[in-house]
Order: structure tokens, then C-alpha cells, then sequence
């Protein structure tokens, strides 16, 4: 208050990470369309007005919470007015007019002006008053104010001083009677009308500026999904959950995300082609949790400057040990990122220490001038294989479990596979309806009941307002995911017999009804019951894995190899996935079945679903 009291101008400068979401993005789109602006785009662009209006607003500025998404969806956008508009309203006090500005805007009712003039001022926000310029345009034009005098009477309004407000409402009857003959009942109705909106105005060009920031996120998840997206995920590095959440959003959009890969990753999420021809993220090398930024900087410049990496061996040597410590390697072996060296995780991971200590002591010989007869030849400068090491070759893999839960800790999500895996056969089968095929079910019986199975993610543990238990699950199968909201009768048994813990794989039955407030699907689950592994398996048949973005025609070649030397009487079965979620079972013919053994299993690991 001192400050405007002594007539000095107050600034506040936000920084806004959207700005730098937006930059990243233009600056991948940048790569193959060399003359993109933002700032060009068309303000009018149908795929972003329909992304907006069926409220798929995740990422978009502003828009994003349930209640923005459930605005947007009722009051139909037409234009960037629309979304300024809704940003100055959805505001405590302001959201009051949100309904009748719907009602008016879709000709429901229609809207009454105390005066023409009125009209002039709010006609464009269907009547009602929501910027703090249209209240000091209100005094300009019905009271003769000066642009100067209308400011100050929106601060007293804003601030509600009574005698200040006294004094100003008297110049603005007096006004409106000179400028336009209007008699002081009406003056005084309109006045108490402004000040009634005044109260919440909301400035216009903050407004403006959000609502472009807005739109041009909208813009790019619209247009460039791909690229859009690597530029929020880049923005949440230190936020495995949040990258968690967005990375279920690039599943629902049918983007793949890559896992995280020490040869062929960035430092940020980037777009990769893949061989379709369709744009794919590559999980970003910083994104690993308790990897540091610095030290993936250093190790793709490493890897830009003199080539790929050949081995575990190799990448420790070639890189400075202080900056790539133990540590470091060890998340990198335990996300994922070094799989391509084909030693198991496990042997990888049993031998770091070795691997350390071998290039902390050639880095100080280097560092110290010593130099090996054999530093002079040119093969000398290979790097050793993993074999040199192959100490933990011997070392049992890691559990399929054991290895997904490291990548949902370290990544945010699974790559390897899916905890449901185990239980696919049963999941997959018609017994269970899809949580991602929820809008194809007849919901029109309000009465009918769906068989699901799925594994909770998450479990919100609520009490009703008589005080009684209840839960909302966060429920996901190899489809997709939904909210399951699990009563008392249901709650406490399934809660009391433990089945409600994140990671748990459970069948359940559930009422599915449109929520008549947001128009989605509801679901209310009852009779919860645990997934049993036995119930899973299929004829004990060898289960492989192939990712459709990592494994090609060679991968397959290379498995009928090994099939086809351990013949026997046990079949195979191919599980193809994608990043996004699809799968697709083939069964082997029976001149590829097998006997178990483990040297089968040795050759089939990297496979090995």
C-alpha cells in the first residue's frame, strides 16, 4: 500500500516453466521443420479446439484440473477469447458466473442490460463483467469518468472501503446524469451491479497472456503430441511420479516411450523415428532417478565425440569415475539403460565394484603418464568386452518382479514388462471386461454388473460423512486404468484381508453408470477377490517377450535357433507389446516346442518374459 500511496509502479515477473515447455518443444519440431513459430501458429486451429472441448488438457496451461477440464467440456470453445475468458473466471468468487455465461453464450437465456451501454461494455462476455477494464470502461462511458478516475474507483471497489466507496458512488451518479441522463435509481442499480463484479475483475491482459500460453500448449499436444511431450516430461526430471502420470497420458495417446537406453538416449526425453516411420520418445538419461544431470551430460557428449558405447567396461573407462561413480552405475544397470550390453542385470550389477576400481586405477595411471607397451597399437584401444569380467555371468538373474519393481522406482513405469504379466492369460481372457473398452460397454441397465481384474496402482482411504470407511481404487489392466469407488460393505473386508495394497492383481465386480455431472463413466466395485499366479499360468508353456520398438527380425531369428536345439513336448508362447500398451499372443507351432532346461532358460533370458 506504501508504494502506491507514493505514486511508484509495482511489477510482479512470473516465471512460468510452460514458457520452457513450449521452447523445448518448438525446438524438437525445429529439427525437421526448420521455419516453425509458436508465435505464427493460427489462433483458430480445429485439432486444438476439439482437444480442449473433449477436455484432453493434460499438460495444457491452465486447463489441466477436473474441474477446468469439466468447464471446458460444457462451454463448448470457439475461439482463444473463450479460453482468456475461462481463465479470469475460474477464480473464487468469479466461478459464480461460469453457468450463466453458459446458459447465455448457448441461447438458454437470455441476458437483461439495466443499459445499452452495457451491453457495449459485456456484450462480448454475454453480460457479465469480469475484467477489471470493463469496469473502468463502465465508469468511462456511463459516468464520464477519465481513464485515471476509473482506476481508482475499481481499487476502491476491489478494496471495498466504505467511505471511499460512498464518496465514488455519488460522482458516478452524478456523472452518469450529466454524460447520459440516466436518473439516480438506475445509477445506483448499475453501481452496485459493478461493484458486485468488481469484486473479482480479473486484469484482461494477464488474462490475454495466460490464454495464449494456454492455447499454445493445446496447440502442440494437438498438432506435434510427440514433440509437446518430450518437452513436459523433460520439465518434471526430479518427479518420478508426476513423469509416472504424464507417461500414462502418452500411453493414452498412443505415443511409445522407448526405455531409457546409454547409447542411443539424451539427456532429456527426445522424439526417435522408429523403423515404421512413426515418431516415439526416448526416455531421457537424467530421468533416472539418482542419475545425475551433470554426469549423463558428460556421457553423451562422451558418446557424441568418439562413439558408442561397447561395453559396461567400456563406459567406465571412457568416463571420468569422480563424475560416474558407483553409484551411478548401478541405476543405470538396475533402469534398464544398459541392457543392450546382453549381460544380465544381475552379472552387470555383481561386478560393478570391479568394474569401478579397473578404470579409477587406468584413469590415475593416465592421469600419471604411464603408458602400456600395448597403448601404441591400434587394437589395444578397444575396449574389453563384458567377458573380461565375466564374473557375474554366473550370477542368477534378477526376478521378472524384482526388475519391474526397480524400473517403476527408478523410471516412473514399467519397460520390461508389466507386474500383470504372470497373470495374462486369465486378464486376457473373456472372463474380464477391459478397463479400456469401458465405452463399449451397454451401461443403459443401471442394475448390470461387470466382471474386471486388474492390479491397484493406488488406494485413496476416505471417510464418509457419518464417519464410516470407504476407498477409491486406482485400478489399471493391460488396457488402461480407472477409478473404482469401493463402499463400506466392500471396503473393509478386501481392506482386512490386505487385498487393498498398491501392486496387488485382484478380480472384482462393479456397476458402471455415466456420472450425470461430468459425463463419464463411474464405476462402484463389490465382491474384491485376489488374483491367484496358478489360476494364470497356461500349460506351463515357456512365455517369451518381444517389445515391438527393440526387437526385430534378428530377435526372432535367434529364438528359433534356440528353440529349435531343445526340442520337446512344452510350448512357447510370444507375447508381443508395444509402448503404448497392445499386446497380441502367438502361439508357436509344436515343431518349436521345448524342454525345459536351464540351459534353455540361460539362452532365452534376454527374452524371457
Amino acid at each position: 500500500n506504501s508504494i502506491t500511496e507514493l505514486g511508484l509502479l509495482k511489477m510482479d515477473f512470473l516465471g512460468l516453466k510452460n514458457m520452457t515447455v513450449i521452447q523445448d518443444a518448438v525446438n524438437h519440431i525445429r529439427l525437421h521443420t526448420p521455419d516453425f513459430d509458436i508465435n505464427e501458429v493460427a489462433l483458430d486451429d480445429k485439432p486444438t479446439l476439439n482437444l480442449l472441448n473433449r477436455g484432453e488438457t493434460m499438460g495444457v496451461f491452465q486447463l489441466e484440473s477436473g474441474g477446468m477440464v469439466e468447464t471446458c467440456r460444457k462451454y463448448g470453445i470457439d475461439k482463444i477469447e473463450d479460453i482468456i475468458d475461462l481463465l479470469a473466471l475460474y477464480r473464487p468468487g468469479a466461478m459464480q458466473y461460469i453457468d450463466q455465461m453458459i446458459e447465455v453464450k448457448k441461447g438458454i437465456k437470455p441476458v437483461r442490460y439495466e443499459h445499452p451501454l452495457l451491453e457495449v461494455i459485456c456484450g462480448d462476455t454475454y453480460g457479465v463483467m469480469i475484467y477489471q477494464e470493463q469496469v473502468q470502461n463502465a465508469a468511462k462511458l456511463l459516468a464520464g469518468y477519465t481513464l485515471g478516475g476509473a482506476d481508482i474507483l475499481r481499487r476502491a471497489m476491489g478494496k471495498k472501503k466504505a467511505s471511499v466507496m460512498d464518496a465514488q458512488r455519488q460522482t458516478f451518479v452524478k456523472g452518469a446524469k450529466e454524460t447520459n441522463d440516466i436518473d439516480a435509481q438506475l445509477a445506483n442499480q448499475i453501481f452496485d451491479k459493478i461493484a458486485g463484479f468488481a469484486g473479482y475483475g480479473f486484469n484482461k491482459s494477464h488474462s490475454a497472456c495466460y490464454g495464449h500460453i494456454s492455447y499454445w500448449t493445446g496447440f502442440l499436444k494437438a498438432n506435434y503430441p510427440v514433440e509437446f511431450m518430450c518437452g513436459v516430461l523433460s520439465n518434471e526430471l526430479k518427479d518420478t511420479d508426476k513423469m509416472g502420470v504424464f507417461i500414462s497420458e502418452c500411453h493414452r495417446m498412443d505415443i511409445e516411450v522407448l526405455p531409457p537406453d546409454i547409447n542411443q538416449s539424451m539427456v532429456r526425453f527426445s522424439p526417435e523415428k522408429l523403423p515404421s516411420g512413426k515418431l516415439a520418445i526416448r526416455y531421457g538419461l537424467a530421468a533416472i532417478k539418482n542419475v545425475g544431470e551433470g554426469a549423463m551430460k558428460a556421457a553423451v557428449a562422451e558418446r557424441d565425440a568418439k562413439g558408442i558405447f561397447e561395453s559396461l567396461d567400456d563406459f567406465s573407462n571412457r568416463l571420468d569415475s569422480k563424475s560416474v561413480n558407483k553409484r551411478i552405475l548401478e541405476n543405470l544397470v538396475k533402469s534398464g539403460a544398459m541392457d543392450w550390453t546382453v549381460e544380465t542385470r544381475a552379472g552387470m550389477f555383481e561386478r560393478i565394484e570391479l568394474v569401478v576400481a579397473s578404470a579409477s586405477s587406468a584413469q590415475r595411471d593416465r592421469a600419471q603418464g604411464q603408458v602400456s607397451l600395448f597403448d601404441t597399437m591400434d587394437f589395444a584401444s578397444a575396449a574389453p568386452s563384458h567377458d573380461s569380467g565375466s564374473g557375474g555371468s554366473n550370477v542368477p538373474e534378477w526376478s521378472k518382479d524384482e526388475r519391474l519393481a526397480t524400473e517403476k522406482v527408478l523410471l516412473g513405469f514399467y519397460t520390461s514388462g508389466h507386474p500383470l504379466d504372470k497373470f495374462r492369460s486369465v486378464i486376457d481372457s473373456d472372463r474380464f471386461e477391459k478397463l479400456g473398452m469401458l465405452e463399449q460397454l451397454d451401461v443403459s441397465d443401471k442394475r448390470s454388473r461387470f466382471s474386471f481384474a486388474g492390479m491397484i496402482r493406488h488406494v485413496e482411504h476416505k471417510m464418509t460423512r457419518t464417519n464410516k470407511p470407504f476407498g477409491v481404487l486406482h485400478i489399471e489392466d493391460f488396457t488402461g486404468s480407472c477409478e473404482v469407488v469401493c463402499w463400506g460393505e466392500s471396503y473393509s473386508p478386501a481392506n482386512d484381508a490386505g487385498l487393498l495394497e498398491p501392486g496387488s492383481a485382484i478380480r472384482f465386480q462393479a456397476n458402471v453408470q455415466v456420472d450425470e455431472r461430468t459425463e463419464s463413466l463411474r464405476l462402484t466395485g463389490s465382491q474384491i477377490k485376489g488374483l491367484k499366479v496358478k489360476a494364470a499360468t497356461k500349460n506351463g508353456a515357456v512365455q517369451i517377450g518381444l517389445w515391438t520398438a527393440r526387437h526385430g527380425e534378428q530377435d526372432l531369428l535367434a529364438i528359433r535357433k534356440i528353440l529349435a536345439q531343445h526340442p520337446g513336448k512344452i510350448p512357447v508362447e510370444l507375447h508381443l507389446q508395444s509402448g503404448t500398451g497392445r499386446r497380441a499372443t502367438i502361439t508357436c507351432g509344436d515343431h518349436l516346442y521345448v524342454t525345459k532346461s536351464a540351459a534353455l532358460e540361460k539362452a532365452l533370458h534376454p527374452w524371457m518374459d
